[in-house]
């Protein structure tokens, strides 16, 4: 028998504009991923010199002789190691060294690869060589180079700018970036090199910019749309097509880091690459910070998101806590870095270092997240006191913002009390659906929540940690999609949501799943992406209110009106094995005879991953609706019907 929904038409609640966005943290916190450097280990940053591990990702060609050193004089006091070139006696024909990048290189014809290093030659001895740097496949096959001169005495760092456009595209992504030398001409010569870097298109031809991921095969384009898909890719693609709201930025643990030294420090993240010293990431890999502040804040420029920016709070993963007495450097460095999003350049040097890179005007910036799940390990037993210290001089200083409270809510108590509250949880999607309801009964009594990272990630409920599931699949999705259901009801108080992690390498990463996978060459899109997709690009402006489901069931509805064409946007969540029938009336005067349903369904265990990139997909059909009608939702399904009404 079919469930009955009644729908009112008088809306309960606006919807957020904030509702549907993005919480950022992937591997090594953008590297080989977002961000477009296509180099690893590029700077050698936080690695012991004359070790094999020092040289990870670079290869010597020809028998040259490589090792990264401690070097005198530094490029710079953030980069004191380079990479030491010596031309064996007796070598003849091209001599140097390569860097396999992140699990290989893509190398597409036609595109401007910008790559660029720094070098110095230690001895005092006058050459003029020539360097030639290209793209090439493991076994050798040459794609592109560029050649440029290695001149005069360099005893100081010189730096090397140039641009590389093969001539063909590689058939895979085994492929290396090559440095090399004449060995006969560079007998017995030592060269130093440090800061390498290989840019292909960045988005917006940003410098320092975002990945384009030109996984689409090269083309001649015949219109715009196709000059936008070659540059930007699937990747940008995939997450502008999300239509996000907001950007939570730097991440969560990603902020904290295990200690206080290695947290993120913001000021070390901005400005020419080699100031940025880097450091350890929290989950054994290396940030170049190269994606730093500055690029986030662009970032959310480019994609109209609202940031919402987490600050430092005395807490690393260690399970250390800075004291009381000793927090106010960090409250300082929180306000600097505030002053450097939104201050005035004429009254705050932070704000001028932002006006000097090239933004005079401030950033967007309404939310500040003071911490980072301070509900684990030690840190509730110490946020009382950094949350209160914080919040004070934070709010006293920029009182026009809205900060966030990142522990359980009221356990421990916290004083003053938190107008906002950022909660997160991973779990099955069995618990997904039956707690659905989960902020109905909450007090209507000004408090709002950030659902700031959720995500069904096991089947497991007994140990969902050790039993991952490697992509998201339509059970788990389908589970996200009943509980968001709960979150667009209840967008009265919850003002932001955010599925987490975002991006994750297919095959180096410490998390899964992730609403996007990737690899050098290829974005892989999920089921829950397709959620996300479903949710955000229909969020509709104003929930209308009707039947409630039932607590703990598998079916689960939410309806939302679009004023923009009188549009009613209805979606549905069926966690059920079998198919589950539902009438909807709708009490206006006039309701379109036809809309569209949007469906994505499959079996349980069915998953987009690299074997089977488009295994599931969401299929729109012309569905008959009116006043009244039913639909017959599919087993273990999730879909958005659109019809217009007035």
């Amino acid at each position: 028998m079919a469930v009955t929904v009644t729908v009112e038409s008088t809306p309960h609640h606006p919807i957020p504009s904030t509702l549907w966005g993005l919480m950022f943290e992937d591997i090594s916190s953008g590297d080989g991923g977002l961000y477009a450097e296509l180099l690893k280990n590029r700077a050698f940053q936080k690695v012991t010199p004359g070790t094999s591990a020092a040289l990870s990702n670079w290869a010597a060609i020809n028998g040259a002789s490589i090792s990264v050193i401690a070097d005198t004089p530094a490029l710079s006091s953030a980069l004191p190691n380079s990479l030491s070139l010596v031309i064996p006696s007796g070598k003849t024909g091209p001599v140097g060294f390569s860097n396999s990048g992140f699990s290989g290189i893509k190398v597409t014809a036609g595109t401007p690869y910008k790559a660029s290093f720094f070098y110095r030659v230690p001895s005092a001895r006058s050459l003029n060589s020539p360097i030639t740097v290209s793209l090439q496949s493991t076994s050798g096959q040459v794609f592109g180079s560029a050649t440029t001169t290695l001149s005069g005495s360099q005893t100081s760092w010189t730096k090397v700018e140039l641009t590389i456009t093969p001539s063909s595209s590689a058939s895979n992504t085994n492929n290396v970036l090559a440095f090399t030398v004449d060995g006969a001409s560079n007998s017995g010569l030592t060269y130093n090199f440090n800061m390498f870097s290989l840019f292909p298109p960045t988005f917006k031809g940003r410098a320092n910019g975002m990945r384009p991921d030109l996984a689409q095969a090269c083309r001649v384009a015949n219109s715009f749309s196709q000059v936008y898909d070659h540059l930007c890719g699937n990747f940008f693609k995939a997450l502008a097509d999300l239509k996000p709201s907001f950007w939570r930025f730097p991440g969560g643990n990603n902020l904290e880091g295990d200690t206080t030294e290695t947290r993120w420090i913001w000021n070390e993240t901005i400005g020419p690459l080699e100031t940025r010293p880097g450091r350890p990431g929290t989950w054994g890999y290396i940030n170049t910070d190269g994606l730093g502040l500055y690029e986030y804040l662009l970032w959310c420029e480019d994609l109209d998101m609202e940031p919402i920016l987490g600050v430092w709070a005395g807490y690393g993963l260690s399970h250390t806590s800075v004291p009381e007495n000793q927090l106010g450097p960090y409250i300082q460095e929180a306000i600097d870095l505030i002053n450097f999003v939104i201050g005035d350049p004429a009254k705050n040097s932070f704000a001028a270092r932002r006006a000097a890179l090239g933004h005079p005007a401030p950033f967007r910036l309404q939310y500040v997240e003071i911490g980072n799940e301070d509900f684990v390990g030690s840190a509730p037993s110490t946020y009382p006191y950094r949350w209160r210290n914080f919040y004070n001089t934070l709010t006293a200083t920029f009182p026009h913002l809205k900060y966030i409270a990142t522990s359980h809510q009221n356990n421990p108590v916290l004083s003053p009390n938190p107008k906002f509250w950022d909660n997160h949880v991973y779990q099955t999607p069995n618990w997904f659906y039956q707690n659905a309801h989960q902020y109905d009964s909450y007090p209507r009594d000004g408090t709002q929540f950030f659902e700031g990272e959720y995500a069904a990630i096991s089947v497991v409920p007994s140990d969902i940690w050790n039993n991952r599931l490697p992509y998201p699949n339509i059970a788990s999705a389908v589970g996200e999609a009943a509980y968001m259901t709960g979150l667009e009801r209840n967008s009265d108080i919850v003002f932001a949501a955010a599925y987490a992690p975002l991006i994750g390498h297919t095959t180096d990463n410490q998390w899964t799943p992730n609403l996007l996978a990737h690899d050098a060459d290829t974005v892989y899109f999920s089921t829950s992406y397709y959620v996300q997709k479903m949710f955000s690009v229909n969020a509709g402006d104003s929930y209308l209110p009707s039947t409630l489901p039932t607590k703990g069931g598998t079916l689960h509805w939410s309806v939302v009106r679009k004023n923009s064409g009188n549009q009613i946007i209805i979606k549905i969540a069926n966690n059920a094995v079998n198919v589950e029938s539902l009438t909807f009336d709708l009490p206006f005067n006039t309701v379109s005879s036809t809309g569209t349903a949007e469906v994505l369904t499959g079996a349980a265990a069915a998953a987009n991953n690299p074997s089977n990139p488009n295994a599931v997909r969401p299929v729109t059909s012309t569905i008959s609706t009116g006043k009244s009608f039913t639909y017959n939702a599919p087993a273990l399904s999730f879909t958005v019907i659109i019809l217009t009404a007035y």
